[in-house]
């Protein structure tokens, strides 16, 4: 190998020639150049370097470093290398290059200057080593770690969408999600669901869910959303909507590709060109121009827009609509092919998440409504019963479906005698509701016929085992009969048979009686005749039949609960069947593991009613039919309770109870739920019904109909209204009067 006469000249010989043959020996790559004065040529090369570079040291030795520089991938690394040897430092530098055979290596690159003895830089000593191997490992690690990134920003992702999904319930938990997407993953997200045509969806209305059919995308108002630049108005075919007569249309044919996904024709995910040219009244159109309205607040909107379907057990329920910038890589997802890859996977995962858990609350929203439907519909729509005060609850078990087998009937079987039924079938489901359906019916028909409750429930019994009702029942029949108005001693009597039901309780001056008397099989399992009970009611006294919901729990006996039950009636002080039953379902109802039916029937005592001292909660609930009926049963319940709180100006709250009522029966629909609050300031009316639209007043317009009962509540009473999970409540405030 050449060598450079100037080298190691305070050496002896020998030692000079030892390290002459160490460095040509070693296995790191070396050379020495002369100083930068003289262009630095190559003076000598050891032969780790000519197996490294491929080059002889024939070929490279007097010639100028150009030949290195020639090697390196990266421009900018000769420019760093020069700009050290410029400044005569030492320097340590990891570079890409290129074998003489054109092989790509990584090499660290080390080059120190070599003084004289005046301190002038007289050579370089340059070392190279091969880190290829290495970089390769480190560069596999970093790999490895941005997967690890990737995969753990995806899960991220879809645990928290995960767990927006999970309560649906929630009005804007769908926009909540793509908040999270539209923060995280690309620069805007939308979800669009398909009822009858796409609209744009920040929750779920369980109301009114995506039914994942229509092509009506036709809800678009001219001049609200403006059309995209070159975009022409169109009819509902697609043709062209300003043309005259003389001038043939233009059929605009552009594939509708966002219908063929919703329709599930193709699979997705799908790119709309905000730019193209679509017909109006298509899916693409409709989202082109929606999707202009919305992305007009970005600073830099998207040229096109990624369209996911979002799918359901059975059908498309809509779209999950993606906008990104091309030249904006998704944050935590790396770069590039990968990182669009990654992306397009995690919003398909969503967008599959988010279509099932749709239609899990669709359906369960859909069996609630017809489970609760069916069981409101079969619920007894009670009678007004002249000399009696009667107030009747239900309240389904919060655990199931809202809907049982539990029931009740008052009866105005004539004009002086009331029926009253009270029953339970075994079951929460709507096999349970059906079944009671059927009983209801039965029992019914045999109450106007027969009237006497033992006979009343043999001929249910045989009816009913030819019936082969699937679920066991059991029920308590009663008859109250008038007292004759011409015979003065007379009094009200109750003529009873129980069917395995628990026992109605009398209820009479602070002592309670169980009415045990007549007591049977369940229902269809009465092989003997039935017999019947019969008792003696006194002004003042309060019967109360109820369903073992009321008092049956998983952590004490049945026996239990009716002895706790005695106990609360007997230190109940209402002097209204409305208060008597609010003093056991705040004593007793406070967590129910059952469904509960609760009927209280009490007969006035005028007398001693005024001067009762009454401790019963200040609160009361009724639930009315939506029938015009219920206004005056409304109305006759808030004279009543105002007697029973002392309130001596009542006729303030009966006309805006009425009004309110009158309301709800005009323009809600189900059943109307009322509830009246003592609050001390004043007394609170609500009005529950399950029509979403507010109230409005009227405006005064000749043309106007109807909204004058709400000036009247306006005039009385401070009043407003809230969305519910099933419509809307009303309430109203009396201001102070004097009591």
């Amino acid at each position: 190998m050449g060598s450079s006469p100037e080298l190691g000249t305070d050496l002896p010989a020998h030692v000079q020639e030892l390290c002459t043959r160490a460095m040509d020996a070693t296995g790191v790559a070396m050379f020495v150049t002369g100083p930068r004065s003289a262009e630095m040529p190559i003076v000598w090369v050891n032969r780790a370097f000519e197996r490294q570079t491929g080059f002889t040291a024939a070929e490279v030795l007097g010639r100028s470093p150009q030949v290195l520089e020639s090697l390196l991938a990266n421009p900018v690394d000769a420019q760093q290398l020069r700009a050290a040897v410029a400044d005569e430092r030492e320097l340590t530098y990891t570079v890409r290059t290129f074998r003489r055979d054109g092989v790509a290596v990584w090499t660290q690159l080390s080059l120190a200057p070599l003084t004289g003895p005046d301190g002038a830089v007289t050579h370089w000593v340059g070392a190279q080593v091969d880190v290829s191997e290495h970089l390769d490992r480190y560069a596999a690690q970093v790999a490895s770690l941005a997967l690890e990134r990737r995969e753990r920003a995806v899960l991220d992702v879809v645990a928290r969408s995960s767990d927006l999904l999970a309560d649906l319930d929630q009005p804007y938990a769908l926009r909540d999600i793509t908040a999270l997407l539209a923060g995280y993953v690309v620069d805007w997200a939308g979800f669009y669901l398909n009822d009858d045509g796409l609209r744009y969806a920040e929750g779920v209305d369980t109301a009114a869910p995506p039914s994942g059919r229509g092509q009506r995308h036709g809800r678009y108002t001219p001049g609200v959303l403006p059309l995209a630049p070159g975009v022409h108005a169109t009819d509902a075919l697609g043709d062209s909507a300003s043309v005259t007569g003389s001038v043939p249309r233009v059929r605009v044919d552009v594939p509708d590709r966002v219908q063929d996904v919703l329709d599930g024709r193709i699979e997705g995910p799908v790119t709309l060109d905000l730019s193209a040219t679509y017909p109006q009244w298509s899916a693409s159109g409709w989202l082109q121009r929606d999707l202009h309205h919305r992305l007009s607040g970005l600073p830099r909107r998207p040229g096109s827009v990624t369209v996911s379907a979002v799918p359901g057990r059975r059908r498309i329920l809509g779209l999950l609509v993606t906008g990104d910038l091309p030249d904006t890589p998704p944050q935590g997802f790396g770069s590039d092919a990968e990182a669009r890859e990654g992306v397009r996977t995690l919003l398909q995962v969503i967008a599959r998440r988010a279509g099932t858990a749709i239609d899990n609350v669709r359906l369960y929203a859909r069996e609630h409504r017809l489970a609760e439907t069916l069981q409101r519909a079969m619920l007894p729509e009670q009678a007004d019963v002249t000399g009696l005060d009667v107030w009747t609850y239900y309240a389904p078990n919060s655990e199931h479906a809202q809907v049982g087998g539990d029931w009740y009937d008052v009866l105005q079987i004539a004009p002086d005698v009331v029926g009253l039924v009270i029953g339970d079938v075994v079951g929460h489901d709507v096999e349970a509701a059906a079944a009671m359906g059927q009983l209801r019916s039965v029992v019914r028909s045999y109450a106007y016929e027969l009237t006497t409750p033992g006979p009343v429930l043999e001929r249910v019994d045989q009816l009913v085992q030819g019936m082969r009702i699937p679920r066991s029942a059991s029920l308590v029949y009663a008859a109250l009969t008038q007292p004759d108005a011409a015979q003065p001693e007379d009094a009200w009597r109750i003529e009873y048979s129980r069917a395995g039901h628990l026992p109605p309780l009398l209820l009479r001056d602070g002592t309670v009686t169980q009415l045990d008397d007549a007591g049977g099989a369940l229902v269809g399992f009465g092989g003997r005749s039935r017999s019947t009970g019969v008792a003696t009611l006194l002004p003042g006294d309060t019967l109360v039949f109820y369903t073992d919901g009321l008092i049956e729990r998983r952590d004490r006996a049945l026996r239990v609960g009716l002895e706790a039950l005695v106990a609360a009636s007997e230190a109940v002080t209402a002097v209204d069947a409305a208060g008597v039953g609010e003093e056991l379902l705040s004593r007793l109802a406070d967590a129910p593991e059952d469904d509960v039916a609760l009927v209280v029937v009490r007969i006035p005592d005028p007398q001693r009613d005024a001067s009762a001292v009454v401790l019963s909660p200040r609160s009361r609930r009724w639930l009315l039919p939506s029938e015009p009926a219920s206004i005056g049963r409304a109305r006759h319940a808030v004279v009543r309770t105002c007697q029973a709180w002392g309130v001596r100006e009542s006729a303030n709250a009966e006309l805006v109870v009425s009004e309110l009522v009158a309301n709800g029966v005009l323009h809600g629909w189900g059943h109307l739920a009322l509830r009246l609050f003592d609050t001390g300031d004043g007394i609170r009316v609500e009005v529950e019904d399950s029509n979403p639209a507010p109230p409005v007043p009227t405006d005064g317009h000749p043309n106007r109909m109807g909204g004058f009962g709400m000036q009247i509540v306006e005039r009385l009473a401070d009043w407003g209204w809230r969305p519910t999970a099933s419509g809307k409540l009303v309430w109203a405030t009396l201001r102070p009067s004097g009591r």
